[in-house]
């Protein structure tokens, strides 16, 4: 692994930056609509912050590993092996975000459809920290993912780190958006969520030894959005 400046200086270097970037915000999609579902139950005056705090958070992980980058490959040594079945340090990862996102997104879907409201007992410090917590456990779990898939593409740690720096600033930039729209209709809060236990199940069969192409996954949560989207608009228009 490099970690000067050189690749930059050579074509090949730019092309790797610009595609990881590019990966680093398709992959980072869904770590927004989890941190725009859990910030939603906040106060309106804190869930921008508190989203700007998760992002930052994100952003810390996963420069922080990548300057750990051997530690980060030595997890994929095998640990132990149970039904046949080798399982590393980051397969133990995978399937515990994995379960954490499908228990997580349940839970919420079920409040939804059942319009349970919980009473607001907890301070609103109280309330914070519990979303910081909830942020920090999944920004850990897709930082792996996202540095794998990082190494998978130049072995030059300077542009990972700037691509995953650039990657958060435009994160930073929509996840306001997204936030405000998902939040804003209830059946979209469902589809995000719903995607969720998606990439919740992938993991976990990735964490069993088992590669998801996510492509598929994103595909058809984006023909889902687009589908009800178009309902969004038509049930607008009829109601004017």
């Amino acid at each position: 692994m490099d970690y000067d400046l050189s690749a930059f200086m050579h074509a090949d270097g730019w092309i790797s930056f610009i595609t990881l970037a590019f990966l680093e915000i398709v992959l980072g999609v869904d770590n927004i609509i989890f941190i725009s579902i859990v910030t939603g139950k906040l106060p309106e005056e804190h869930q921008r912050r508190t989203r700007n705090i998760g992002l930052m958070l994100a952003l810390i992980f996963r420069i922080g590993l990548l300057l750990a980058i051997a530690w980060i490959i030595g997890l994929t040594a095998p640990i132990f092996t149970l039904f046949d079945n080798t399982f590393s340090g980051r397969d133990l990862i995978l399937i515990g975000g994995g379960l954490f996102l499908i228990a997580k997104s349940t839970s919420e879907i079920h409040e939804k459809v059942n319009n349970i409201h919980k009473e607001k007992k907890a301070s609103a410090a109280h309330s914070f920290m519990g979303v910081i917590a909830q942020i920090i456990v999944i920004d850990m779990v897709f930082s792996f993912d996202s540095i794998l898939t990082a190494v998978g593409l130049t072995q030059h740690v300077m542009v990972m780190i700037l691509a995953v720096i650039v990657s958060m600033v435009v994160m930073m930039f929509f996840a306001g958006s997204i936030s405000r729209v998902i939040n804003r209709y209830p059946t979209l809060q469902v589809l995000a969520m719903s995607f969720l236990i998606m990439i919740g199940l992938t993991l976990i069969i990735e964490g069993f030894g088992i590669h998801v192409n996510k492509a598929f996954v994103y595909v058809a949560v984006l023909f889902s959005l687009t589908v009800e989207m178009l309902n969004i608009r038509l049930r607008s228009k009829n109601g004017s």
